[in-house]
């Protein structure tokens, strides 16, 4: 068996609204673009230890809270194979980790997602993309995104509806200051202090919006919701907010249309 190695891309939120909550979670619609020059890189090893499931990489978190750990823990939920679980203990993941953590580039995310792409690949799973998202959407809500494989989508509900959005890639640069941040806390703090949904109506105006158009023409808090509620929660996040730069995600990352020349 050929193993070669798979590259696991980051993503930029070209604009982020809230248009309501189901439970706990916030529902959105989100326009997510691949960034194909921002990516870790993962790639199945032979071990000769006995360990159940081993990852090597520059992760600071236990092996519990590692994405790629959650993933493979799912898809052994979906789908119980003993084969799998032979194929880890004979395997160790090994990442090279380039995607900034807790950065609203989705790195954990696109992790997780490429782990399922190659077990699906390389182990012959079978399992359909509508499947992968099932799987994947129980690790994170970004996960199906990255698992469809668009280099541009609407993402909405809480992330399981992934929609194509044709469009020429935009190079954009990216700044992402050393600030780790926290989702749920920004979210909880847009729910306290800046909740306002925006309507079905709105939503469909924003999904129909090319992304060239959307950074020409809107501002950073008009275009991420999440925004103000992140530099409440994080002060120093406004003096790292730079003129004609758009905010990704819940941050702490920013981007622009990169200049040419």
């Amino acid at each position: 068996m050929t193993l070669h190695p798979f590259t696991a891309v980051a993503k930029v939120n070209i604009f982020l609204k809230v248009t309501g909550t189901r439970g706990a979670y916030h529902e959105i619609i989100s326009r997510f673009m691949r960034i194909n020059t921002l990516y870790d890189t993962l790639i199945f090893e032979p071990k000769t230890n006995t360990t159940p499931f081993e990852i090597h990489g520059n992760f600071t978190c236990k092996l519990e809270e590692n994405t790629i750990y959650k993933a493979y823990s799912a898809l052994m939920q979906q789908r119980p194979s003993t084969y799998l679980q032979d194929f880890f203990t004979a395997h160790r993941i090994v990442v090279d980790k380039r995607i900034p953590a807790c950065a609203g580039l989705g790195g954990g995310s696109s992790d997780a997602a490429t782990f399922l792409l190659m077990c699906n690949e390389i182990l012959q799973l079978n399992l359909c993309k509508e499947e992968l998202y099932t799987i994947g959407l129980g690790v994170g809500s970004d996960v199906p995104f990255f698992i469809s494989e668009y280099a541009s989508a609407n993402v909405s509900g809480i992330g399981d509806i992934v929609v194509p959005y044709e469009e020429t890639p935009l190079h954009l640069e990216i700044v992402t200051p050393d600030i780790e941040i926290s989702t749920p806390r920004v979210y909880e703090t847009y729910r306290n202090h800046f909740f306002h949904p925006i309507t079905t109506m709105e939503a469909e105006q924003w999904a129909q919006r090319s992304s060239k158009e959307t950074l020409e023409h809107c501002t950073i808090s008009e275009a991420n919701d999440l925004f103000l509620p992140a530099c409440q929660a994080y002060p120093s996040l406004k003096i790292e907010a730079k003129s004609s730069y758009f905010f990704s995600g819940s941050g702490s990352s920013f981007f622009k249309v990169a200049d040419h020349g």
